[in-house]
């Protein structure tokens, strides 16, 4: 593809929710929650996580910086999104719009590599936990991390590039509350077919390789709960990885039903609201679902509370 570029459009509409104009103010009310919730639970799970001398090991590394992706991701979109609700014609900059998707391209990435990387990390812990600290060495972790954040950032130079190869010339109004690529290749004057080739074979690979990884590391760690001969032992060691398979059941599922797809397949309308979950949801329900099913967590928030309390 060639580097001209005859973009006639300077910015962009973004539609949001604006077909329930009732809603409006419920909608604003309920995301800033939402978006304050992240903020809160995410910037407390590192700050915990930091400083309690319990959580200082792989696992609690990986979640730390999985509440900074949160934290990241959220914020790409959620302003934008709340201004889609208290403007009657909430507009965005092609700068910014491409600015946006480069931002959310690397982080929704990073999130499905570190929850890959946090798979692996429970595989090890429960299948071999005799030398788990010896494979799971500090100079390992800091690897599997850079090597999340390098798939992210390589993904989203590839689709970004693209985007930036395309032409817009007639309609630029986006059906959706953030810059995303199906809405801006639906809105392109230029012939997307590459376009769209490229994004459901990356999005594919990326989201197939590291939902093997958490699909191979989760059947291994059943067979290894299995040859357990206690219920309670079963219970104790399955509780260990019930948080994190959560998160991975929410997010991969909405992941897989967005992108690994067809492009004819779209809907923006549904799609959108599928979109909600997996961008401003889940990075608020991660704090929650580490904090209320993670008892290690629990016992650290109450000796830093105690902490608190006994300095006061």
């Amino acid at each position: 593809m060639g580097l001209k570029n005859q973009t006639t459009v300077t910015e962009f509409i973004l539609v949001g929710f604006m077909d329930h104009p009732e809603l409006q103010i419920p909608l604003f009310i309920f995301f800033l929650l939402i978006y304050l919730i992240t903020l809160v639970g995410n910037i407390g799970i590192i700050i915990l996580t930091k400083i309690d001398a319990k959580l200082q090991t792989p696992m609690y590394f990986f979640l730390r910086n999985l509440s900074f992706v949160d934290i990241s991701l959220s914020t790409t979109i959620a302003p934008e999104l709340l201004t889609t609700f208290v403007t009657e014609h909430s507009t965005i900059s092609f700068t910014g719009c491409i600015t946006q998707f480069f931002f959310f391209a690397i982080f929704v990435t990073t999130e499905g590599c570190l929850l890959a990387v946090m798979a692996y990390d429970r595989f090890t812990a429960i299948c071999n936990p005799l030398l788990y600290f010896v494979i799971m060495s500090k100079k390992l972790c800091t690897l599997l991390v850079i090597a999340a954040y390098t798939c992210g950032f390589t993904s989203s130079i590839i689709q970004t590039v693209i985007i930036l190869n395309l032409n817009f010339c007639n309609s630029n109004t986006i059906n959706h509350f953030f810059c995303d690529a199906l809405p801006l290749l639906q809105l392109s004057c230029s012939d997307t077919h590459f376009a769209h080739i490229v994004n459901f074979i990356l999005s594919s690979s990326i989201a197939l390789t590291t939902f093997l990884t958490v699909l191979i590391s989760y059947i291994a760690i059943v067979i290894a709960i299995l040859k357990i001969s206690s219920a309670q032992g079963r219970k104790k060691v399955f509780s260990t990885c019930a948080s994190h398979l959560t998160t991975v059941t929410i997010f991969f599922g909405t992941i897989f039903f967005m992108y690994i797809r067809p492009g004819a397949n779209f809907l923006m309308d549904k799609d959108k609201i599928i979109s909600v979950f997996y961008t401003v949801v889940i990075s608020s329900l991660n704090p929650l679902i580490y904090s209320l099913r993670n008892r290690e967590v629990k016992d650290a928030f109450s000796r830093v509370r105690d902490k608190i309390i006994l300095l006061n």
